[in-house]
């Protein structure tokens, strides 16, 4: 993390490098109704998260708000015209290696232009370059997770900026999927990475995200986070305290293990606990009172094996 850069006002820029993303440049702005203007040295992404503003790029006068992509291409000049009131957005700047590295391996020929320069994050070219931005803000986010979203969305920016791919005929990508199905499976607890995956997959990394989601349902660094989350149920079922479980599982601290599996399970790793205590030792009393030997029902909340 570089030093946060503080002029005199209410201006306020933050700059990073995300380690497990070389070739990256995050700069997140708060900022007055101060009009900036800028000409980039690459090609760059901004996400407005609050506030709103006209500016001239290429000849046209582009609106941003709330939800709104702007594409910044290397050497144009970007020029507010009208803000209104105070402001915060991101920006993305992606160096000249990383596209070219996406282009020759997706197979698209040389960069054109794209007509828009403001995109709309929910439509189909925007949302993988807004999952990248949403990620970059998120704190801890999980590295094969970042990888996973770069990778999308540079091939969503290969596809923006260049034409159609050259004709190289249909290939089937089940077998390479199988084999990064296997790495994940044998390796899910420990740090994965997207590279470590197309390698074993022996098929590039912008392929293979398209093809496991594709086959699998799911991008892979979301299939990792079930397998963990999955894990982690079978452990607190088992009584290992939720302390110990984020780091048998693969999380990088509780915190991390906490927020997904809320939002998969619909509970905390404590309340999960609980209540498959709770629930055995309601069985274990109704066989003790009355059961007839019968066998004590499994926890209804514990996971099937």
């Amino acid at each position: 993390m570089l030093p946060a850069i503080e002029p005199d006002g209410p201006l306020h820029i933050e700059i990073s490098s995300p380690e497990a993303l070389p070739g990256l440049c995050v700069a997140r702005f708060r900022s007055d109704a101060r009009l900036h203007r800028s000409v980039k040295d690459r090609l760059a992404i901004a996400s407005t998260e609050s506030g709103s503003c006209e500016y001239w790029a290429r000849g046209k006068t582009w609106t941003s708000r709330p939800g709104t992509l702007q594409v910044k291409l290397q050497g144009e000049v970007h020029r507010d015209l009208r803000r209104d009131g105070p402001s915060r957005f991101q920006i993305v700047l992606f160096d000249d290696a990383l596209l070219d590295e996406a282009r020759l391996a997706l197979g698209r020929r040389p960069f054109a232009p794209p007509p828009r320069l403001a995109l709309d994050e929910r439509e189909p070219a925007g949302a993988p370059l807004a999952r990248l931005h949403a990620l970059l803000r998120a704190p801890g986010a999980d590295q094969l997770a970042l990888q996973t979203a770069l990778a999308e969305a540079l091939r969503a920016l290969v596809e923006l900026t260049g034409g159609p791919a050259e004709p190289d005929g249909r290939r089937a990508w089940g077998a390479p999927v199988r084999r990064a199905l296997e790495l994940v499976r044998a390796r899910f607890t420990d740090p994965l990475s997207l590279d470590d995956l197309a390698a074993h997959a022996r098929l590039d990394k912008f392929h293979l995200c398209r093809a496991f989601s594709d086959h699998v349902g799911l991008p892979p660094y979301a299939y990792v986070t079930h397998l963990r989350v999955a894990r982690a149920q079978r452990l607190l079922a088992r009584g290992v305290p939720p302390s110990e479980v984020a780091a048998r599982v693969g999380f990088c601290d509780q915190s991390q293990l906490n927020r997904h599996f809320k939002r998969i399970v619909g509970l905390t790793p404590g309340q999960f606990a609980r209540s498959v205590r709770q629930t055995t030792r309601a069985a274990a009393a109704r066989g003790s009172d009355g059961g007839r030997g019968r066998r004590p029902a499994r926890a209804a909340a514990a996971p099937a094996p």
